[in-house]
């Protein structure tokens, strides 16, 4: 075996909750490579406080620990296990590294004898210490930006003098680009070099003198024993230096560079990752170049360790680098592991693309009031999504697509701006819709030199936008009966949606549905397969395109499709889209379990998802993915070709349950509890006519569509009043209000936002305990999988409050009045599956707050509490395989699991930080305690009473 035979036991430590700047990539690349070491037959043990990961299900590692990100966790899981040979820190992303280093420093690796694989300490310090990394480089002959290191605020303000403006400062350590900004103006100086330095855990800044303009690249290595070096992608960013990359919206392959440049761009790259240490397996490394002829190339950094990166370089690819750089880190070399994909070539190849990928970042500002919604050098992303098509304006299509912004892709939605001034003032502050707003300065006949000098967006892209835009104004003098075969085909594969494609033709989407069947305009699916075809594909990973007819000799004509429909029964499973607040990781969670217990009871599984960071997206999760947009057109397009006995919707968050009603009026079977009843628990007013009919207590309520008819309702309920939308996820629009000049505000507002929506006007039970159950029904039969009490009181979001499994002060006739309501509401919506039940406690009287026939937030947390599997149960039960009363559930919980939310309110440093009905949190950890007597109970117990955001 060329494995080194020394390593039995490896100790794998995970990211943590998820934050801005590291999200559920490093699930994806911890699950990879927890699978990976099992495929040697490696002990694996895992530590990670995030429960709501698929890394830390029982069943990925030998040893999961759901413990804090601490050494002192660390040293009691070594002293547990004694046999851990070697720790792989680089699945963990910047947490894992710091954790690392803080062990490293304190000598806890060498006590227990424990040797550091993947990657070398020395890499680390190198690749973080901006000083050093400047000398190593210069060293080596490679570029650098002007730049010097300030470890204090005077010697800061001496390099800004000798450099001028603009400046970039970047802090040390960090991750996300946290502390770092570029300064224009000496005025702002100050308090940005105190941020920086105050942000670094070693108090040390790196000052640049600023690449305005420059265009910036990225490429993914891989490395082995023997030095073998493969390049696995070059991404270009659309967006020039000045944003950082997880804000800006990447393409791959590289688009603007010449070979030349690009050759000489892999060389230094190559010599740089041999320059930072020995160590085996992945590194990323950022470029900037001069957007002139000379394209001269300058290092930005590097860092030894996957990264979001290298999840999307993975999914562009379909070469897995997580996977691999575990096995070049327990000691495998490149051509002795086989090419996941092909099955029949190495892993010694660089993949080739037939192509175009496209990473659009995906903001929720929305969820911070007063927030600067500048893009810069801190990234301010919660997700992102990924358009894979033939070409880049299919690709960025597909892209803005997947987004779920109420968007049908660029343009032609009636959606774009129309004021010149509001435009320019767009292009000049790099926003959140940047990408929407170039085609409307195209549209609005602004000149490309004039956007360019603005945005410094290369030309070509610019030029892809323009050939989009005058594509739009040939389509438009048509109308459906005139349009010709080959202007629409050339709007398909150009990726305009159908929808679009109406707007212009100012007619039904239905109808131009309907025409490009009746031409014969059909999706076709390719494979992802590595290596532009030139060796059969083994695994089945699509996207989709549009491609004209080849005629052959006798005359028949046909277009090549890479996706062969079985005869086996299927279930699809619809993904969650890109990450979110209020719609995270723990959804990806629950999609792959339900593949998984689909494909456990026989059928053949398949996943539609456009998120690149997930495990659900992973090649070999199910037995077919379509990485496509989780957008109408597209989704009915795959149903259609592949003809599955139904869909799966209950996972996916809202999202997938969006498009509920869509598949049932097409008559396509929704997998589990019906539309119908989906529908019935969001309306809100048939839904309390509901609990009224089973008498179970809710407060009182009205349900308005205007202002004037909200004001009437506030006398017959009394202030303080809950106002919420209808069918929003994660508490978006609600607010608590006190008087009426408050209630008119907030009402204008919604419905300026959410025009024809519901709201829904409850009397807010002040000081109310809150509480919420999760549960199981098969229409029959109903089992409770846990209840959960909230510290906080009620009104601040259940996303957003600590939450106790099992509950630590309800009586025994509360909990009695919260099972025998969930149970009767779980039968009356006729759920078969999962269904998430919020209540408000006051004067030991149990009230109804909302029902969700769905999985919830709270799942997979509770799956983790309990050490029970519980999506697997659920799909079973939803595909009718099983009922609940064929489980034996044995929950097994010593003391108390308690959910505590994680915040990112660092990056947003003006924002109002009190927590109210709509959620901020971006992730989650999980504590066990023993007692009720325990520190950190009391601790959180006696900040209940903080404030509350009306």
């Amino acid at each position: 075996m060329p494995k080194r035979k020394d390593l039995n036991s490896i100790l794998i430590i995970g990211s943590g909750p998820i934050i801005i700047g590291q999200a559920c990539e490093f699930d994806y690349a911890g699950s990879q490579s927890l699978r990976s070491l099992r495929e040697d037959g490696i002990e694996t043990i895992l530590i990670n406080s995030n429960p709501a990961t698929i890394m830390t299900d029982p069943s990925m590692a030998d040893h999961v620990y759901l413990k804090p990100l601490t050494t002192k966790s660390i040293i009691e899981i070594l002293k547990e296990h004694p046999q851990i040979d070697a720790v792989l820190p680089t699945m963990g992303g910047q947490t894992a590294l710091n954790l690392c280093i803080e062990a490293d420093k304190k000598g806890i690796w060498e006590d227990f004898g424990v040797q550091m694989i993947g990657v070398d300490i020395d890499a680390i310090n190198i690749t973080e210490d901006r000083e050093k990394f400047r000398e190593l480089m210069l060293k080596i002959g490679v570029g650098m930006a002007p730049q010097a290191t300030a470890t204090s605020f005077l010697q800061g303000k001496e390099i800004a003098q000798e450099f001028g403006f603009p400046l970039v400062i970047r802090a040390s350590y960090t991750l996300g680009g946290a502390g770092a900004s570029i300064v224009y103006k000496p005025e702002d100086f100050d308090e940005l070099l105190s941020h920086g330095l105050e942000i670094s855990p070693i108090h040390e800044v790196m000052i640049d003198k600023a690449l305005m303009g420059w265009k910036e690249y990225e490429l993914e290595l891989l490395r082995d024993k023997n030095d073998n070096v493969v390049i696995i992608c070059a991404i270009e960013n659309m967006d020039p230096m000045g944003i950082h990359t997880g804000d800006s919206i990447t393409v791959a392959p590289a688009m603007t560079l010449s070979d030349r440049t690009y050759q000489k761009m892999r060389d230094m790259a190559i010599h740089m990752m041999r320059s930072i240490g020995d160590f085996e397996g992945g590194c990323n490394v950022q470029f900037a170049v001069s957007p002139d002829e000379k394209e001269d190339i300058i290092a930005i950094e590097i860092n030894p360790r996957v990264s979001r990166s290298s999840a999307l370089a993975s999914k562009a690819t379909g070469y897995p680098i997580a996977k691999v750089a575990t096995k070049l880190a327990i000691g495998y070399s490149l051509d002795e592991l086989e090419n996941q994909i092909t099955k029949s070539t190495s892993a010694l190849f660089e993949p080739t693309l037939d192509y175009v990928i496209v990473k659009i970042p995906r903001w929720n500002f929305d969820k911070f009031e007063g927030s600067n919604r500048t893009l810069g050098l801190q990234m301010k992303s919660v997700g992102e999504v990924m358009g894979i098509g033939r070409s880049f304006q299919e690709a960025l299509h597909k892209a803005t697509q997947s987004l779920e912004i109420k968007r049908n892709g660029l343009g032609a939605d009636g959606k774009g701006y129309k004021d010149y001034d509001q435009i320019i003032s767009k292009l000049t502050i790099p926003s959140w819709d940047r990408v929407f707003v170039i085609y409307d300065a195209i549209q609005m006949g602004i000149p490309l030199s004039r956007i360019h000098d603005i945005t410094k967006i290369d030309m070509w892209f610019l030029k892809q936008y323009e050939e989009l835009y005058q594509l739009e104004k040939e389509i438009s003098k048509y109308t459906i009966a005139t349009l010709t075969k080959d202007l629409l085909l050339e709007a398909k594969q150009k990726g305009f949606a159908d929808r679009q494609i109406a707007h212009m033709l100012d007619c039904y989407e239905s109808e131009v549905y309907n025409k490009r069947t009746e031409l014969k305009i059909n999706r076709v699916y390719k494979l992802v397969d590595t290596c532009a075809a030139e060796f059969k594909a083994m695994t089945p990973y699509y996207y989709s395109t549009f491609e004209a007819e080849i005629e052959k000799p006798d005359g028949t004509r046909y277009v090549e499709n890479d996706s062969v429909v079985t005869d086996k029964k299927k279930i699809v499973v619809l993904g969650s889209g890109p990450n979110r607040i209020g719609q995270g990781i723990e959804f990806d969670y629950c999609c792959v379990h339900g593949v998984l217990a689909a494909a456990e009871c026989g059928y053949e599984t398949i996943m539609i998802n456009c998120n690149p960071e997930t495990v659900s997206t992973d090649f070999d999760t199910a037995d077919k993915l379509y990485f496509e947009p989780v957008f109408w057109e597209h989704i009915y397009d795959i149903i259609r070709h592949e003809k599955p006995e139904g869909v799966i919707v209950q996972l996916g968050g809202q999202t997938a349950l969006k498009l509920a009603e869509k598949l049932s009026k097409y008559g396509i079977k929704i997998i589990g509890t019906s539309f119908e009843s989906l529908d019935l628990a969001e309306d809100r007013g048939s839904f309390s006519e509901l609990l009224k009919e089973n008498n179970i207590p809710y407060p009182q309520f009205g349900v308005a569509e205007t202002a004037d008819e909200a004001l009437q309702l506030a006398d017959e309920l009394n202030f303080p009043l809950l106002v919420r939308p209808s069918y929003v996820l994660g508490g978006q629009g609600m607010k608590i209000v006190i008087n009426k000049e408050e209630l008119e505000e907030h009402v204008v507002d919604l419905l300026r936002k959410i025009p024809n929506n519901k709201l829904l006007l409850d009397h807010y039970l002040d000081g109310a305990i809150e509480a919420e159950a999760d549960a199981i029904c098969d229409g029959k039969d109903v089992y409770i999988i846990g209840i959960m009490e909230h510290i906080e009181p009620c009104g601040i979001h259940s996303g957003d409050s600590n939450a106790t499994l099992p509950p630590f002060n309800l009586g025994e006739f509360v909990m009695q009045q919260i099972k025998d309501h969930t149970k009767k509401i779980a039968l009356a919506l006729n759920t078969v599956g999962l269904i998430n039940i919020q209540f408000a406690i006051k004067d030991d009287m149990v009230y109804i707050i909302e029902a969700n026939p769905r999985a919830s937030r709270t799942v997979p947390f509770i799956a983790k509490a309990y050490k029970e599997p519980y999506v697997n149960y659920a799909t079973k039960v939803m595909l009718g395989e099983k009922k609940v009363k064929d489980f034996d559930f044995k929950p097994e919980l010593e003391g108390f699991a308690i959910k505590q939310p994680v915040f990112s309110f660092n990056k947003f440093p003006n924002v109002n930080k009190n927590l109210g009905p709509e959620m901020k949190s971006t992730g989650e950890s999980i504590l066990f305690i023993d007692s009720l007597k325990d520190d950190e109970f009391y601790n959180l117990y006696a900040r209940r009473k903080m404030y509350l955001s009306k």
